[in-house]
């Protein structure tokens, strides 16, 4: 399951590195896993509950919400940066104009998966783990995700032009583009 795991880190990374033409983008996009994981041992620490395939899988869920919440706002700080806001106020509008989107996002799985995660149905205990995984790491995610993560695009975009790194010619923003052709 690790190897699983890693080659999917890779194949989202190069995703999103091809989704936003940009390695730093991607790089402050799948750092907010490092705080779902730490949610996730925190809530299984704090509840006395082991690392199981079922933690596992949760964990693994938890990664993919995060990791869409930190998409949408990542891409709401660039559009906003592709405006012609400074970088760190594209920041603040960005995790501003999400803020509703990401904390609805986290408060349905987090209410979803609460009577999963208390294990009071007839061997529920045997899924309460993913859960428990799913809350934990959802509660800090979604705080790394308003907080730490619009500081690091910050970091990470203060130097970067506002020209897009396309080579399609057709790209309007692009410094190969050809326009209309008459």
């Amino acid at each position: 399951m690790r190897k699983g795991l890693y080659l999917s880190i890779a194949v989202v990374f190069l995703l999103l590195t091809a989704n936003f033409q940009s390695f730093r983008l991607s790089l402050a996009v799948l750092l907010t896993a490092p705080a779902v994981l730490s949610g996730v041992a925190l809530a299984l620490w704090v509840t006395g509950t082991t690392i199981n395939i079922q933690s596992f899988m949760g964990a693994i869920m938890a990664i993919g919400i995060s990791v869409a919440n930190s998409i949408l706002l990542v891409s709401f700080c660039e559009l906003a940066r592709h405006e012609g806001m400074k970088t760190p106020e594209a920041a603040v509008a960005g995790s501003a104009g999400r803020l509703r989107a990401v904390v609805m996002t986290a408060i349905a799985m987090t209410a979803g998966m609460l009577p999963l995660a208390l294990g009071r149905s007839e061997g529920g205990e045997q899924m309460a783990p993913l859960g428990i995984a799913v809350i934990g790491g959802l509660l800090v995610a979604t705080f790394a995700t308003l907080t730490v993560l619009p500081a690091l695009y910050a970091i990470l975009q203060s130097h970067a032009v506002k020209m897009s790194p396309s080579l399609d010619p057709d790209d309007p923003e692009s410094v190969h583009y050809e326009g209309t052709k008459a």
